[in-house]
């Protein structure tokens, strides 16, 4: 339970880097909100990364490319899940704001991540 809390505020913490940087992208870039939020959540991912790695699960057993790689593996699949929520919210309900769809995205691939990066990434 105590992995799942300090997982849920690394999620917070990338959440708010995922939001910052698309909110940035979106007032101060032509990009528009597909471009901007693949950018953001490749941000997100690599912030997330670093503080599981200190804070939620440790280190590995892994190198560090290994483990970098398996992590990737994970959070581009969850990305991906989370991506596709997203984008076909704001396909199908353009009037939605795309950070409200990011809140929708973010929370339907948060469970996945949890038990791809406790079993796959950081497993003892």
């Amino acid at each position: 339970m105590k992995r799942l809390l300090r997982f849920s505020l690394v999620g917070g913490v990338g959440f708010i880097v995922d939001a910052g940087t698309l909110a940035i992208l979106l007032h101060f870039t032509p990009l528009g909100p597909y471009v901007s939020r693949a950018i953001a959540i490749a941000f997100a991912v690599c912030a997330t990364w670093q503080l599981n790695r200190r804070f939620t699960f440790g280190a590995s057993r892994h190198s560090l490319i290994r483990e970098g790689f398996r992590y990737g593996s994970v959070g581009l699949t969850s990305s991906l899940v989370n991506y596709l929520i997203y984008a076909g919210v704001v396909f199908t309900y353009p009037e939605v704001n795309p950070l409200a769809a990011m809140v929708l995205s973010s929370a339907s691939a948060m469970l996945f991540s949890f038990f791809g990066y406790s079993r796959f990434v950081f497993r003892r």
